[in-house]
């Protein structure tokens, strides 16, 4: 089966994606950092699969470090050459999930509608590469498909039953965990049913 993005269908979406606010599963994770003591640098963000900056650019206007990393060089180009952007606090990265290597003590992990792209083969190392990334304290926050999403066809995309998630999670204290599914269109008009797992969590202590 042909991947659901492919080619200048990237270009598309980037098009129709354009403006869009910040996910809500990153304002619920900055919500709950907000809710801390202020710290004495930056707090320090990877947003993984970053585009061109929808989350990103959230995340730089409340003063944050911010590492972007995507496989799409023209995602990172026009997160680039956004008006407005604190270069000074951001670093970009082009990779694959699978060739990832993270930094440490990381105070948070974005990954918004991005996490299935990574080969299935590939999922488990990259999930402990984040767990292992993120401070104790700090917060995983982003989205998993589910086993009854339309793109859980695609043997080239990965996807996650209920308890599967929740096994994920044990290293976490969970803030917020909604499953959602319903039919509905992609970005780019296509027909498509959703099941998904929208999370933010808190690494415990």
């Amino acid at each position: 089966m042909t991947h659901p993005i492919v080619g200048h269908r990237w270009t598309d979406y980037y098009n129709a994606v354009a403006g869009r606010p910040p996910r809500e599963t990153l304002l619920v994770a900055l919500a709950e950092f907000e809710m801390e003591q202020e710290p004495t640098s930056p707090r320090f963000a990877i947003d993984l699969g970053c585009g061109d900056g929808r989350d990103t650019i959230e995340l730089l206007r409340r003063g944050w470090r911010v590492l972007g990393i995507d496989a799409e060089a023209q995602a990172i180009a026009r997160l680039r050459n956004r008006s407005g952007i604190y270069h000074e606090q951001l670093e970009t990265r082009i990779e694959r999930f699978e060739q990832l290597t993270f930094p440490q003590n990381v105070d948070l992990v974005n990954a918004s509608f991005c996490l299935q792209f990574c080969p299935p083969e590939d999922f488990p190392s990259l999930w402990q590469a984040i767990v292992m990334a993120i401070r104790p304290g700090g917060r995983f926050c982003g989205h998993l498909i589910g086993d009854r999403d339309s793109w859980a066809s695609f043997p080239h995309l990965n996807h996650h039953r209920c308890d599967q998630v929740t096994d994920l999670l044990v290293p976490f204290v969970v803030e917020w965990l909604k499953e959602e599914e319903h039919p509905g269109k992609t970005a780019l008009g296509t027909e498509k049913y959703w099941h998904l797992f929208h999370i933010v969590a808190r690494k415990n202590s």
